[in-house]
């Protein structure tokens, strides 16, 4: 019952997952709020709960577009649901828009399985993600993503190697132009802070052991899965199928080395997971053990806000 309502991409459904993201908005923000609420702080989350739709949209299309799920809305609750097993991915404004960058980016990797304007996808995907490390430092190791998928898709091209770091290039010329047009200083808009931290200690509370713990298993038991149905895609999609595993990876990479880990860290991983998970849910045979394995996610994240 449950899967066969999110079965379809509707637009229903984005209402539905709407409704989860605010949830999660809201629900992050109880003990948050100083000072009381006004109309800038109103407008402030507003901008926030918009970037954060519009990342769900831009997976939607990125998904879609390239094939990556059965065109069905299993990405976006995923999603969602993610946000609101740890809300805190919600919280910090400087990871919100550095994720939608780099979903920006992702989308330009995703597409490289055609060979049409390649210079220009690699232009773009270097320039999003260079964007996306000003306001979050660790999101630049999505730059290696780049390289990695110009191996997967055998370019022996080198001035395809040489295009991405024009891409970074052209961000730290406009961002030191910027910065002293500002402030008179040429690094001041620049926050590439390389602070590494391995203090785990903020997770050790049971909302945050039981979110972790699920998403990992249920990650780790889905990419199984995963790993072994690229085989079974057509030959100009496996390409694309890789990289959507190799950011997760990267996103995992983020959560370990992240200096500050108030739970913002895990938004990098959200959209990879997502698209994984829901291929998992495609190919489950039974159907009793879908809903039941959808059903957890989607109850569990409920119940651990009475927690």
């Amino acid at each position: 019952m449950i899967t066969s309502f999110f079965n379809k991409s509707k637009p229903i459904y984005f209402v539905v997952v709407f409704f989860i993201v605010l949830l999660a908005f809201v629900n992050a923000r109880i003990y948050l709020v100083n000072g009381g609420i006004n109309l800038d702080y109103i407008l402030k989350q507003t901008v926030l709960v918009f970037v954060v739709y519009s990342c769900i949209l831009l997976l939607s299309f990125i998904a879609n577009k390239n094939n990556l799920t059965n065109r069905n809305s299993y990405e976006v609750l995923l999603f969602s649901l993610f946000l609101l097993f740890i809300t805190q991915t919600t919280s910090n404004g400087n990871v919100l828009f550095s994720n939608f960058f780099v979903l920006l980016g992702l989308r330009r990797i995703v597409s490289m399985r055609s060979p049409k304007n390649i210079k220009k996808k690699l232009f773009d995907a270097a320039f999003w993600i260079a964007l996306a490390s000003l306001f979050y430092f660790w999101s630049i190791l999505f730059f290696v993503l780049i390289l990695l998928s110009l191996v997967l898709y055998t370019d022996n091209n080198i001035r395809h190697w040489l295009i991405p770091f024009l891409g970074v290039v052209t961000i730290l010329i406009i961002s030191c132009s910027v910065s002293i047009l500002i402030f008179d200083n040429y690094f001041d808009l620049i926050n590439w802070n390389p602070q590494i931290s391995y203090d785990f200690s903020n997770y050790n509370s049971a909302a945050y052991l039981i979110s972790i713990t699920v998403l990992l298993s249920f990650g780790i038991w889905s990419s199984i899965y995963y790993l072994n149905n690229i085989k079974k895609q057509k030959k100009v999609f496996r390409a694309s199928f890789k990289t959507i595993i190799l950011a997760a990876i990267i996103g995992f990479i983020i959560v370990i080395l992240a200096p500050g880990k108030n739970g913002s860290e895990f938004l990098f991983l959200f959209a990879p997971l997502a698209i994984i998970i829901a291929n998992y849910i495609e190919i489950i045979p039974d159907k009793w053990f879908k809903e039941l394995f959808l059903g957890v996610l989607i109850l569990l994240p409920f119940t651990l806000l009475l927690l």
